[in-house]
């Protein structure tokens, strides 16, 4: 497959097919993406949608609620099958909604996520980092997403609803199967462990909620006695049904598992990978937070988004019909040369970083902050106690479309003061 800029033809690009890709896209789309950009960065599929990979028709996109919308009944009653557990939780979440759901649901999650609930959460966000960095301490080889990166949103994001510790060990499996139903083609395995994964999810959280209506928590910091106190009959006719409960409180404990995980395991093989980058920023520790931004840019955790259009509209002089399911290629956005200087290159120093690594307008990651301090915490804390890790070869991409990030990452540790 390319592997150097510009190596790939025009007429290739003419043909390439999100729900075909060829071989080796999933693990380097990125020179895809680069002529995309230079050559079709509107790009009618196969079946009837339309590749957009400019930065600015995605921000364009994101800011008109009107012409194009998030709510995705039309695109996934094919896909998944209308009334499927996967249909009713991807068309019932905030992600895949439009107003008066998404309003109702964000408002309550904004109120939750607030710079006030969010501070709160710092010192045991930094207490649960450390547990894991003294559990890795003492070992000769570890797993920095087994071990790391994927157990910190496990534990903030079961806090937010306040999950039994001793409850949480299916959420990633659950969430892994759901999140990857939404990559643009499944086989029947795949599609079926996503339902299950559904089906399993709700039944346990039909059980939390009634533990929770029977004992309330406390609303400041527990996001789920939040949702509980907006059902429908708690507030009025604007209140969340059980469905739409259920199905936000899989979106919540979904949506911060994956991206967040990503976002600190990407952070560490992309370090790994740029050693001046990362002599640079162990040099210089006050740039964690450029550094995060830079790796949402650079290897942003989600590759991809969709929009469907509801009218005829012109992108990029392409005309587009009412109903059209658009896929965002927020991986190519990320690298316009029309925006970014330089866009190949990793720069823990850039400024500005106009990335849409967390979309952007109305549907703007409700839960962006929260990430940012996630990596922020993980990644100084890790290279404070660990600054020589080596990540070993044997390194296992993730393997997917829509979300980016590694499967495994072996590693040995080599702290300050320690020979091995």
């Amino acid at each position: 497959m390319p592997t150097k800029e510009h190596s790939l033809q025009v007429d290739d690009i003419l043909g390439f097919d999100l729900a075909n890709p060829p071989e080796g896209f999933a693990d380097n789309p990125f020179p895809y993406y680069d002529a995309l950009l230079a050559a079709a960065p509107v790009l009618p599929q196969p079946d009837g949608s339309v590749l957009i990979s400019r930065h600015k028709d995605l921000d364009r996109i994101y800011r008109d609620t009107t012409l194009f919308s998030s709510d995705k009944k039309a695109a996934f009653g094919p896909k998944f099958g209308v009334g499927s557990p996967l249909y009713e939780h991807h068309t019932t979440s905030l992600v895949f909604s439009d107003p008066p759901l998404h309003s109702r649901v964000r408002r309550i999650m904004t109120s939750a996520l607030s710079p006030r609930a969010i501070s709160r959460m710092e010192p045991g966000l930094i207490a649960a980092v450390d547990r894991l960095l003294d559990a890795m301490a003492g070992r000769a080889q570890v797993d920095l997403i087994e071990d790391f990166a994927a157990s910190i949103p496990i534990q903030i994001i079961g806090n937010l609803l306040d999950v039994p510790e001793d409850e949480r060990a299916p959420l990633r499996d659950w969430s892994l199967a759901i999140l990857g139903a939404l990559e643009p083609s499944l086989s029947p395995e795949e599609m079926s462990r996503g339902h299950l994964a559904v089906e399993a999810f709700r039944e346990y959280l039909k059980g939390l909620v009634a533990r929770r209506r029977a004992k309330p928590g406390d609303p400041e910091s527990d996001v789920l006695t939040r949702l509980i106190a907006h059902e429908k009959g708690a507030v009025g006719a604007e209140g969340l049904s059980e469905i739409e409960l259920i199905q936000n409180c899989i979106f919540i404990l979904n949506a911060g598992h994956e991206t967040t995980t990503n976002l600190i395991g990407n952070a560490l093989a992309l370090l790994q990978d740029h050693p001046d980058q990362r002599a640079r920023l162990l040099a210089e520790p006050d740039l964690i937070k450029t550094t995060i931004e830079e790796v949402l840019r650079f290897r942003s955790p989600n590759q991809l988004g969709n929009r469907e259009t509801t009218a005829m509209v012109e992108i990029g002089g392409v005309t587009i019909g009412r109903g059209c399911n658009l896929h965002l290629l927020i991986g190519a956005a990320n690298r316009d040369p029309e925006v970014f200087t330089d866009p190949m290159r990793f720069d823990i120093a850039r400024k500005p970083n106009r990335h849409l690594a967390f979309a952007g307008g109305p549907h703007v990651c409700v839960g962006l902050t929260l990430a940012r301090l996630e990596g922020k915490i993980a990644l100084e804390r890790f290279l404070a106690r660990f600054p020589d890790y080596q990540i070993l070869p044997t390194r296992q991409k993730g393997g997917r479309l829509r979300f980016r990030g590694y499967a495994s990452l072996p590693a040995r540790l080599r702290p300050l003061g320690r020979d091995e």
